[in-house]
């Protein structure tokens, strides 16, 4: 296999960029000591834990990366790309990325911000008005136990930090889960096709389901991202990723759909019986061209794709000779937003988990899970249809798993972290 290649604003941004500095000495000293390596014996068991699923009928196939000191250290296809077809797994299968786009649409917005068209702190009703006129359901309970949805005016305007962080107030719908939820359900927002101007528009109908700045929520606020994107830069947000991000990165494979049908056959499939995100949405037929440039969940690519863009993250911004950030925004996209000065309270489905914080469209290890020695500082994320990455600066590593399984990728996320951290003596 070819390796991906590597190369050898405010007081809170001093803050982050010296901790990115002194991560990233660290790393480099941890990379001349060689403290850190992956045992064989340790990755073998990775590697059948694999298989097992595999072989046990709970995925087709998957693709593990693991990415040290700008080098594969270990790379392994598994089983196929779909049970249909039998094609084995490969490096240029294509895979749905779900809510691995947000990362992507995050450095996007960020790349506005260095550049002082964008600003952390501007209300989103700058660049989308209809915002400015959006309000917050609460639930009022009357003396007979009915229970209505009152709309209250924003305490605070909803700004792009809080699109970043997901404390917009803008969940995503389900039923039970409180009457603004239950709005958000029945507007039936993932199953459209419509441009993302026409979709912020829907969305700005609804009401917030709880203040600014209040709760993380986890929901649309990257897809409202997006949008701010394209208002700031005159061009649609694949337009845009293309010409500062995709093009440049080689990132040859990464869109919002599979417009080559050469190239369907390449497509990752989940298991027949494992194809619904929820009882009411199928995995999305990537085959199909869509218009709606989800930058929340939208998303198709490659390992090797995702691979450039998490090493130029983990060099700090930069990729084969060519700066995309400052070392001190990506600094500060992987510094917790969420912690407990700023109280800012966690939602009960809270995703990251109780060991971390929540920087700018990252998950961020803030405190090292019992009975583990993972590192602080590391950061992640991952899609609905199983797929996973997270960036570890202090061992100047990344790791990206590759896999399509809406219902078990809870579960072999947390049993793979576990084996991979475990095979460095983490």
């Amino acid at each position: 296999m070819k390796p991906w290649k590597s190369d050898t604003f405010g007081r809170r941004v001093l803050i982050a960029a010296l901790v990115f500095l002194v991560g990233a000495a660290s790393a480099q000293a941890g990379s001349e000591r060689a403290t850190r390596i992956f045992s064989p014996e340790g990755l073998t068991k990775v590697s059948d834990y694999i298989r097992n699923e595999v072989a046990t009928g709970k995925i087709p196939g998957a693709i593990l990366l693991l990415q040290q000191h700008g080098k594969p250290v270990y790379y392994e296809n598994f089983g196929v790309r779909d049970v249909a077809t039998e094609i084995s797994m490969s490096a240029d299968t294509i895979f749905r990325l779900y809510s691995m786009s947000k990362p992507i649409t995050s450095v996007m917005a960020m790349m506005l911000v260095e550049e002082g068209k964008l600003s952390l702190d501007d209300p989103v009703a700058k660049y989308i008005p209809a915002f400015a006129d959006m309000k917050v359901g609460v639930e009022k309970k009357a003396e007979d136990g009915k229970v209505s949805l009152a709309l209250e005016p924003l305490a605070r305007p909803v700004t792009i930090k809080d699109l970043l962080r997901h404390t917009a107030g803008l969940p995503y719908g389900s039923s039970g889960g409180g009457a603004v939820r239950e709005l958000y359900a029945a507007a039936n927002l993932f199953n459209g096709d419509v441009s993302n101007a026409d979709f912020v528009a829907k969305l700005a109908t609804l009401p917030l389901a709880e203040q600014p700045g209040t709760l993380w929520d986890y929901g649309f606020a990257t897809d409202v991202l997006g949008r701010v994107v394209e208002v700031v830069s005159g061009k649609t947000l694949l337009q845009f990723e293309k010409e500062r991000l995709l093009d440049p990165l080689g990132m040859t494979e990464t869109a919002f759909f599979v417009s080559d049908p050469a190239k369907f056959p390449r497509i990752a499939e989940p298991m027949p019986a494992d194809r619904n995100i929820n009882p009411t949405t199928p995995v999305r037929d990537i085959r199909r061209p869509a218009i709606w440039q989800s930058g929340g969940a939208g998303m198709v690519g490659t390992v090797g794709d995702y691979a450039r863009f998490a090493q130029m993250l983990l060099n700090g911004g930069t990729y084969d000779g060519r700066r995309y950030l400052k070392p001190e925004t990506v600094a500060l996209m992987a510094s917790d937003h969420i912690g407990p000065e700023t109280k800012i309270a966690r939602d009960q489905g809270y995703y990251p988990g109780g060991s971390s914080g929540f920087g700018l469209g990252f998950a961020v290890r803030t405190a090292v899970p019992p009975g583990t020695a993972w590192p602080l500082g590391e950061y992640r994320w991952d899609g609905v249809g199983g797929t996973f990455f997270f960036i570890d600066p202090e061992d100047d590593l990344f790791g990206i798993f590759m896999v399509q399984t809406p219902s078990q990728r809870g579960r072999i996320q947390l049993a793979l972290k576990t084996l991979i951290y475990q095979a460095m003596g983490r």
